[in-house]
């Protein structure tokens, strides 16, 4: 029997089929799929329409889109169709994160050959775990996928076992845009929880939200982490000045409390923001930041602390 042919629409499902043992599979990926290094000579069959270069002109031109129901995303149907894909993998958890499954489902049912469509939705930490026996079904690498799933859990536990449940943590605010400011959903509250932080701007499952900056305050974050989806830490470093402009920004907790200790910047583009296996990664560190616990960090995790 040949070999699937597999398209990743999306960055956490490419890291999660080469996790379950699929990389040699891969024959198409998005724009944003660059994890591992070496799928990146694939064919690329999607694009991004917005172009703006900082936080408030992005989430305008997300928002006209939006409004305008139009997708965020490019995808190239004849390329596509050329792939002959047997799966394509993408997801239906936010439209401004890659390409809308609607367009998906519409291009391959035009295909000669319908490939079949595997849309990865999780909320919480688990489910992401889960999407890789997702995965491992839809390849046919049940085992390979099993095992990749049990020595992630395996690492979360292990990092679970060092945070003490009998004492109150910090307060955390976890910054997922800067302006205007969204707070992290999804699974991220459940890892703040679990890691042995609270994080009362958002619920454990429930999808990220703007916030207003009296929100912010009210809350009194001890900690904050700055994590904005899809950037690297230098994109968040040149943005850094007008976020500490601020009126409200010198009045939070963890700046009066020193800014160098208490506010971390993450690479949002490789870490919390992709529901794939480095969310166990982020754990890990989240669980040696807020616990002083530096041996569990891994090596070279894309995390400073904010420059004086």
């Amino acid at each position: 029997m040949p070999a699937l042919r597999v398209v990743s629409l999306l960055p956490s499902a490419t890291e999660l089929l080469c996790a379950a043992g699929g990389e040699a599979m891969l024959v198409g990926r998005s724009h944003e799929c660059d994890v591992p290094a070496s799928i990146r000579d694939r064919p690329v069959l999607t694009g991004q329409r917005t172009h703006a270069t900082d936080s408030r002109s992005i989430d305008e031109e997300v928002r006209a889109s939006l409004n305008d129901n139009a997708s965020l995303y490019t995808l190239d149907a004849k390329l596509l169709a050329e792939l002959r894909p047997d799966v394509i993998l993408t997801q239906d958890l936010c439209a401004v994160c890659s390409i809308d499954l609607q367009t998906v489902r519409r291009i391959a049912a035009g295909m000669p050959r319908e490939p079949r469509i595997v849309s990865l939705d999780p909320h919480d930490v688990f489910q992401v775990l889960d999407d890789l026996l997702t995965v491992g079904a839809a390849i046919g690498l049940e085992r390979s996928a099993e095992t990749a799933m049990v020595a992630l859990r395996d690492r979360y536990w292990r990092a679970v076992d060092c945070v003490n449940p009998y004492v109150t943590g910090p307060e955390i605010a976890f910054l997922e845009w800067m302006d205007p400011i969204f707070v992290g959903g999804h699974w991220t509250p459940q890892l703040i929880e679990a890691a042995g932080g609270r994080h009362s701007l958002n619920l454990p499952k429930a999808k990220s939200r703007q916030i207003t900056p009296e929100e912010l305050l009210e809350s009194a974050p001890e900690r904050v982490i700055i994590c904005p989806c899809g950037y690297d830490i230098a994109a968040i470093q040149r943005e850094l000045p007008a976020l500490r402009a601020q009126r409200w920004w010198p009045l939070l907790p963890a700046v009066m409390n020193g800014e160098s200790a208490s506010v971390a910047i993450v690479d949002g583009n490789r870490m919390f923001n992709r529901p794939g296996p480095r969310l166990v990664d982020a754990f890990e560190w989240l669980v040696g930041w807020i616990n002083d616990r530096p041996e569990l960090i891994p090596p070279d995790f894309p995390a400073i602390a904010l420059p004086r």
